[in-house]
């Protein structure tokens, strides 16, 4: 729940209001390059251009003369320098800046700019005209290409390609679609760049052609990074901020409510939260952390009793905040590991966001040996590196469910990767909304149900804990928070991927398919892939019949079916009444998972681990392991195990299963450990063997519809690399 405090201001704008009469930059009248920086001028206007490496370029320009740094540090820590091997030289029309790797054209008359790469032939990008300015914004105005496609500008609701569009860089509060709550001034190209403008000041980009890029600022202060689209997030987010590591249970599922003197509920108390709690497990839910106060007048009482009670039912205990952390120290004793942050922490310049989220994290990481796990509605550049990202109050609706699909996973291409809202909203009721909702969001790192604030169609208080709406809707529920429990393993290694390569891990196919012009429409606006493997098309509307779901190339297998397509198609009248979520995963895909039933990370059998195979060609995947909680991660107490596969052919052949050992050490690491493999093959196999023998016909099953195989490994040390061999089972067909 979100108030407004009334120091914030909404800051909204449109068009070109803010650059009234504009001041054209006029032509060179100087230019000098030394130690890797070239300055220029045109008049009293003032610049610099350095590349700080070698596909890294820093723009700046003061029209007043003035360089200025407002930004600080906030944004970027550390301050790239200019690389001094470069190459400058006068070439009639222009000067050059060259790296290795791209040549920056410095125009004469007028004064504009043009990246280009090393051969100084291909265009990376290029000014249509001069910077123009006011008094309030400066704009630049760029070519754009004839297929060209822009992505980012962070948190953009409702949106996730952006040719022909508008986007505001600012903070609305508004958390519907078209809002902009956590935007970024940053954007990548598919002609081969990303652009990151260092800046707290609100801008407007407008992917029309030509492309113009403003800002509410009298200045310019922009880093260019030369790359695709994953190197693109990969160098952007080393400069503002790589994703930051969740502890294991923030993976898991979220509960909120208001426990203390709850005008809406009756009178309760705070630990009233762990009735609550016990009833996750009796209807055999996961659930990581609740909540127990809202920030608003809802505070809290018996707090250590509160988090010693939830650590009994497998939970954690969070707090949330409107506006200070007076007591952290305390309550992180307490047991607090979570705190959700609102908009009273949004300020000029947006660095309170940007502070509160490091205060909270560093409280929690200052007085235990556990990770900060952070929540907050509104941020700024640089968030990545420390908070989740909430989308705010929504009332349930149809279009609700709708619209966030593609604001999750166009956050991704800004370096974004924990971006979620409420499970069925924070307003409105509605059950069958309500698992539809859930079913996709379950796909999905971090996710949250808030409590305490809806009514149903009548008007009658109701809470949405994911048993209350009863049968069927509870144990569909139950059914996606299960596979969300089991999949633990599979995104974990996903979220450590993200801390390396800053690439989250629900992403737009634009992404993983960028040469398919399908990709970055709004063909595919209602899809996502989860990693590389899952493709995710979630029922956004009253029916069980869903149309329109493209599946790009390659071969996709039907999760609950095991039905194949080949890929690219479009599959109208897929079946998918209440209980079934559209999901494919990609032949090749490795997936590995914790053994079913599992309720809870500090209840999983750690002596079991599972891979979901669907063997295709070559293919592997690296799981990623710690201990799920505290720090030491970061001093390299961890471990990783890959996996291989190796499909002969499609049908008959042999798949070939190379599991490596676990390389690295934590506490808390198994010793040993069973495998669970089922492997989706095109054949039933004739023998399978496993590190050199053969498996009695009983140890291992065929599925024949689904062409399934599942067996049961005995247990291996980890520190052992094996291999199963299933002769005869080639490649999915």
């Amino acid at each position: 729940m979100v108030v407004v405090p009334y120091a914030v201001t909404n800051v909204s704008y449109t068009g070109t209001a803010y650059l009234p009469e504009p001041t054209d930059v006029g032509a060179l009248t100087h230019f000098s390059a030394k130690d890797g920086v070239a300055s220029f001028a045109a008049g009293t206007a003032q610049g610099k251009a350095a590349f700080t490496a070698q596909d890294q370029l820093r723009l700046q320009f003061a029209p007043d003369g003035k360089f200025t740094e407002p930004t600080g540090t906030k944004i970027v820590r550390t301050t790239p320098q200019p690389l001094k091997a470069t190459r400058s030289w006068d070439a009639g029309t222009y000067y050059a800046l060259a790296s290795k790797q791209a040549v920056l054209r410095i125009y004469k008359s007028p004064l504009r700019f043009g990246l280009y790469k090393a051969d100084n032939r291909t265009v990376i990008w290029e000014e249509s005209k001069g910077l123009r300015w006011t008094q309030g914004g400066l704009r630049q105005s760029l070519k754009r290409g004839a297929t060209e496609q822009f992505f980012g500008g962070g948190e953009q609701n409702g949106s996730f390609s952006h040719r022909d569009k508008k986007i505001n860089v600012a903070n609305s509060f508004d958390w519907n679609e078209g809002g902009y709550n956590n935007s970024q001034p940053f954007y990548l190209s598919t002609a081969g760049y990303g652009a990151f403008r260092n800046t707290f000041a609100p801008g407007l980009y407008n992917f029309g052609d030509p492309v113009r890029t403003g800002a509410r600022e009298k200045r310019l202060d922009a880093y260019y990074f030369i790359g695709d689209a994953k190197k693109v997030i990969g160098d952007y987010t080393a400069l503002v901020g790589k994703p930051f590591m969740p502890p294991i249970y923030g993976l898991e599922s979220g509960d909120s409510d208001c426990y203390l003197h709850n005008a809406n509920r009756g009178e309760r108390h705070t630990l009233d939260a762990l009735k609550v709690a016990e009833n996750f497990n009796t209807h055999q839910m996961p659930n990581g952390w609740m909540l127990v106060n809202d920030g608003y007048g809802c505070g809290y009482e018996n707090l250590p009793q509160t988090g010693t009670g939830l650590l009994k039912t497998n939970m954690q205990l969070g707090l949330w905040t409107q506006n200070g952390l007076p007591n952290q120290a305390d309550e992180v004793k307490a047991g607090v590991r979570v705190r959700k942050l609102d908009v009273a922490w949004v300020g000029n310049g947006y660095d309170f966001a940007l502070d509160a989220c490091q205060q909270a994290k560093s409280g929690i990481e200052d007085n235990s040996d556990a990770r900060g796990f952070v929540w907050l509605p509104n941020s700024w550049a640089g968030i990545q590196r420390c908070g989740v990202l909430w989308s705010g109050d929504q009332k349930l609706s149809w279009d609700y469910v709708r619209w966030q699909i593609p604001t999750y996973a166009g956050s991704t291409m800004s370096g974004i990767a924990y971006n979620t809202g409420d499970v069925g909203a924070i307003f409105g009721s509605d059950p069958k909304m309500h698992t539809r909702d859930l079913q996709w969001k379950s796909m999905t790192p971090t996710i949250m149900t808030m409590d305490g604030w809806a009514s149903d169609a009548a008007g009658k208080p109701i809470d949405k804990q994911p048993w209350v709406f009863g049968e069927p809707y509870t144990s569909i529920n139950r059914k996606y928070l299960q596979l969300k429990e089991r999949l633990i393993p599979f995104m974990y290694s996903l979220s450590a991927q993200a801390a390396r390569t800053g690439v989250g891990a629900i992403r737009p196919l634009a992404l993983e398919y960028p040469n398919d012009p399908v990709t970055a429409t709004d063909a595919v606006k209602q899809e996502f892939l989860v990693g590389q493997d899952f493709l995710v098309a979630p029922v956004s509307s009253d029916t069980s019949v869903r149309d329109g779901i493209y599946l790009p190339k390659g071969t996709w297998v039907d999760y609950w079916s095991g039905k194949t397509f080949q890929g690219p198609t479009t599959i109208n009248g897929y079946k998918a009444p209440l209980d079934t979520l559209p999901m494919f995963v990609r032949a090749g895909a490795v997936v590995p998972m914790w053994p079913q039933g599992t309720l809870s990370y500090k209840t999983r059998d750690t002596s079991t681990l599972d891979y979901d195979i669907y063997a295709r060609g070559r293919s592997s995947f690296t799981v990623y392991e710690d201990d799920g909680v505290t720090r030491q991660f970061a001093a390299g107490k961890s471990a990783t195990q890959q996996v291989e596969v190796t499909a002969a052919g499609q049908g008959a052949g042999a798949t070939v299963i190379k599991v490596g050992a676990s390389t690295g050490t934590y506490a808390g690491k198994p010793v040993s450990r069973s495998y669970g493999l089922t492997v989706h093959v095109g054949a039933k196999p004739k023998v399978v063997v496993v590190d050199g023998r053969p498996l009695a016909a009983g140890a291992w099953t065929y599925d024949a519809a689904k062409k399934v195989v599942r067996l049961s490994t005995p247990k291996v040390s980890t520190a052992k690399a094996f291999t199963v061999v299933l002769a005869g089972a080639g490649g999915i067909t």
